[in-house]
């Protein structure tokens, strides 16, 4: 069984939004941690999450996958809103430590005119200390399409990144999208793009996965989503993703253009798939 699951509102409470999830046939889920175009975050409620953590053990889910804000950049050039930014990854952290095991994942960032090296400093000084205190957190840097100052565009910009951080607690999630129109085949040569992963990153940095087909050609770098089979990537390059064998066991998120019944049919669509 494959862990699969698209983002969904925690309006209702985790509690629901882990029933949500089941009937429509997901075992894992992607929320965002605080409002996605901008820093406002809902009071915590522990009871909630904790029968949430125990409901998903019940029903064998498989690791969330929690997103950061859009908003947030770590390398913006402007200092005060970097602080910001910076902060604001700390709360996250310090939130997530109330489910616990999961993932926390984030765009890098774009470092508007500073240059690759600056943002990629930048981002990872904010990484340190936000990781500081030892929250039970994966922190995943989520695959670019490489458009505009981006970080994160290529792998090598994602190692560096790991590097600069020296934490195990530093890992990957990939975009197929976004991979796609950054350059890297996955529709001809999937077996080689995590050849190159492996070469570069590491496979085992590898944790997560965002399941978009592309409304753009190879190497367009422009990050415009698609519903499954209906982009560049097609039905069959989603089905050799998840029966592929270094990717099978990973939680895979659904970003397409979908409200719900979009959602429920996509991942009996993906579990038709499975081998």
């Amino acid at each position: 069984m494959r862990y699969i699951g698209c983002h969904l509102s925690t309006t209702g409470g985790f509690v629901n939004t882990v029933k949500t999830a089941a009937s429509i046939g997901a075992n894992t889920f992607a929320f965002f941690t605080r409002n996605p175009r901008g820093s406002r975050a809902k009071e915590e409620d522990p009871a909630d999450c904790a029968v949430a953590m125990a409901l998903m053990q019940e029903l064998q889910f498989g690791t969330l996958v929690a997103h950061g804000s859009y908003t947030m950049n770590l390398c913006t050039a402007d200092p005060e809103a970097r602080a910001f930014a910076a902060q604001i990854l700390e709360d996250d952290l310090r939130r997530m430590a109330l489910l616990p095991g999961n993932f926390y994942n984030f765009h890098p960032g774009s470092h508007v005119g500073q240059g690759a090296e600056a943002g990629i400093q930048q981002i990872s000084d904010a990484l340190k200390k936000a990781l500081a205190p030892g929250y039970p957190v994966t922190v995943l840097l989520e695959a670019m399409a490489g458009k505009g100052s981006e970080i994160g565009g290529n792998f090598t910009e994602l190692r560096q990144i790991i590097d600069c951080v020296g934490s195990d607690e530093v890992g990957v999630c990939l975009d197929t999208c976004h991979i796609w129109d950054g350059g890297y085949d996955i529709a001809a040569d999937l077996d080689g793009v995590l050849a190159e992963f492996d070469r570069v990153v590491g496979l085992r940095r590898l944790r997560a996965l965002h399941l978009n087909d592309s409304k753009n050609p190879l190497s367009a770098h422009k990050d415009r989503h698609a519903c499954i089979g209906e982009g560049y990537l097609g039905e069959k390059t989603f089905q050799n993703i998840i029966n592929h064998p270094a990717l099978k066991d990973l939680p895979m998120i659904l970003e397409t253009p979908n409200e719900l019944p979009g959602y429920q049919k996509e991942i009996a669509l993906l579990r038709q798939f499975e081998e």
